[in-house]
């Protein structure tokens, strides 16, 4: 088995570290059809980790240029909203071995998301998993969310390092390129798909929970 030499490791957090793509699978599709539109099963799946100006561009796409996707956002945020407060969120498997074990190693952490900084902060808070990271890094702080490589390149410069010295953990294509863009180590941790051939061509390494990852190293 190939092992990870690195001194960070960098973590998507929807589907990745917390579970919560399954409740955007519900909410998207409910929020764009109240917009009068429907939502395949492609289109969502193509929409994980995708961020601005990407996010708005393909709603576009797929509904027409006068496609309100600030409203169809604010509706799917209430959906998302109302089954937290009923449901919450719960942490994927092996959330908390591996990132005991990066802490004990001394081994660096970091968030890079489409999220916004005080959701974020918000879901580690529910989720018990906020004193484990060295840096938050939101797609917001760059002028363009994953799939482009500027939100892990960002992460990695905050943390001081190169790309080359850090490891991404990724649930999803759109974040699986980004992080490979920027030159990074790719993990996946399949959430609601698994990879395609251009995808594995990508990887270091997919697993199926989070606390595997601890045997690359």
């Amino acid at each position: 088995m190939q092992k990870l030499n690195c001194k960070a490791v960098v973590f998507d957090l929807d589907g990745t570290l917390i579970d919560t793509e399954k409740i955007y699978h519900i909410a998207w599709p409910k929020a764009i059809a109240d917009m009068g539109y429907t939502l395949t099963e492609e289109m969502f799946l193509s929409l994980r980790s995708l961020g601005r100006p990407f996010a708005p561009a393909k709603f576009k796409e797929w509904f027409g240029d006068d496609f309100d996707y600030d409203r169809a956002r604010a509706i799917r945020k209430q959906y998302f909203n109302d089954y937290v407060k009923a449901h919450g969120i719960a942490r994927k498997t092996g959330a908390v071995e591996l990132l005991t074990y990066l802490h004990e190693k001394k081994i660096m952490t970091a968030i890079a998301t489409a999220t916004d900084p005080e959701r974020a902060n918000q879901y580690l808070n529910m989720t018990e998993l906020s004193g484990y990271f060295d840096r938050i890094i939101s797609a917001t702080m760059v002028d363009e969310g994953k799939p482009s490589p500027k939100v892990y390149a960002y992460a990695c410069e905050q943390l001081g390092l190169s790309p080359g010295e850090c490891v991404a953990v990724e649930d999803a294509p759109n974040g699986i390129r980004s992080a490979y863009g920027a030159g990074m180590q790719v993990i996946m941790v399949p959430d609601l798909s698994q990879p395609d051939e251009e995808l594995r061509e990508m990887l270091f390494a997919s697993v199926e929970r989070l606390d595997q990852i601890i045997e690359y190293f």
